[in-house]
């Protein structure tokens, strides 16, 4: 499947944030990409632009495609609740975003790797499907072959997030994901609403 693999400082600089995690070329350049980026005086965006821009930082927060982003969101429109927030809730209860949370990994795409290559369980079984959606109760955990490998136990020590939603036991390398988060508890500074007016037109 395809993804984008370009430079991901030069979409964090589209969105005018670093939606990829920390980085410190975006710091140093935090305007639009291109010849006229640093120029203040752009023209003011149509209700359409700034509804289409939302939906694809959403769609390069997460790493999903849109055909995929757009089977969430008729997921999200079925489904009992307020639809915006559902599909948020719907993209954090991926497999690789659960990773990515408990810290297993620094990043969503280092995130979808470890779930391809066959390093996460879920409920003592091997998945190997990062869109795979977790239900309140589960648990994730590193495979027992995959604890050593380096690159996670880097990244478990550099990490610091807490989120109410999710357990982590270090020594044992697995978490629980303990319950569906509430809007308020998903840290992306992204504005549901205007997903969901696009895709109503």
């Amino acid at each position: 499947m395809a993804r984008y693999t370009g430079p991901k400082t030069k979409i964090a600089r589209k969105f005018g944030e670093a939606i990829f995690g920390e980085d410190k070329s975006f710091e140093k350049r935090n305007y639009p990409p291109g010849q006229h980026g640093n120029n203040r005086r752009r023209g003011k965006k149509s209700e359409y632009a700034i509804q289409l821009a939302e939906k694809q930082k959403a769609k390069y927060t997460y790493g999903v495609l849109e055909r995929q982003f757009r089977g969430l969101f008729k997921k999200a429109r079925a489904a009992q609740g307020i639809t915006g927030e559902v599909l948020l809730q719907l993209c954090e209860s991926r497999l690789d975003n659960v990773v990515y949370r408990m810290g297993i990994s620094p990043s969503r795409s280092g995130a979808r790797q470890l779930v391809s290559h066959r390093h996460i369980t879920v409920n003592g079984n091997l998945v190997n499907i990062p869109s795979y959606q977790l239900k309140a109760g589960d648990v994730v955990a590193v495979r027992e072959k995959s604890k050593s490998l380096e690159v996670i136990q880097n990244s478990l020590a550099n990490s610091s997030n807490v989120y109410e939603w999710i357990t982590w036991n270090n020594d044992t390398k697995e978490g629980t994901y303990v319950s569906v988060p509430a809007r308020i508890q998903i840290p992306e500074n992204i504005n549901e609403q205007f997903i969901v007016e696009l895709y109503s037109k």
